[in-house]
């Protein structure tokens, strides 16, 4: 699995290929959401950004089921775990912020989870941040491979204990430059 992942949205629209080419060749992820686009302009949006992203050795989760990822040729799908339950065996990754959201994913058989936030972000101002012992404490229990989500850089996954780290936001401040193993 990748150690450091891309999760795209509007705010970072405009830089997502240079930080896919940042990223350490065939150790990344592209997570696409892209919520605030039309379906058609979503759709070829998800093309280029996925082409660009296999052409470097990335992976790429699409943000809806695991039946619409398989039909769009994502290599897995991004979601609520009630979304991510069904379907056909693809890689799934929830987003938790609790043990209760924990075990939801865990029902909905993710393969990955993103624990979130762990440090103060831009994305979510004023979101009160878990930090590095609740985001252990969640990790303990997961089960499965921890993605750190939130403030996160390469520097700082090695404090979290996480296999590895995503950015929405940060991906403006080089931040993607290192492997997570090689900071």
């Amino acid at each position: 699995m990748p150690s450091a992942w891309i999760v795209s949205d509007a705010r970072n629209d405009g830089r997502l290929e240079a930080a896919l080419k940042a990223l350490p060749r065939a150790g990344g992820g592209l997570i696409f959401r892209h919520y605030h686009l039309a379906p058609a302009r979503r759709r070829a949006r998800f093309r280029a950004l996925a082409a660009l992203a296999r052409r470097r050795g990335h992976r790429v989760i699409l943000a809806g089921s695991a039946a619409e990822a398989r039909r769009w040729g994502a290599d897995g799908a991004y979601g609520a775990p009630g979304r991510l339950a069904a379907g056909p065996a693809l890689l799934r990754l929830v987003t938790v912020h609790s043990l209760a959201e924990l075990a939801a994913a865990r029902r909905a058989r993710a393969d990955m989870v993103l624990i979130s936030p762990v440090f103060a972000t831009r994305s979510h101002p004023g979101a009160r941040a878990l930090g590095v012992v609740r985001l252990r404490l969640l990790a303990a229990r997961a089960g499965m491979p921890v993605i750190a989500l939130g403030g996160m850089d390469a520097r700082r996954v090695r404090r979290t204990g996480a296999a590895g780290w995503a950015a929405i936001d940060g991906i403006g401040r080089g931040a993607h430059r290192r492997n997570a193993k090689d900071s």
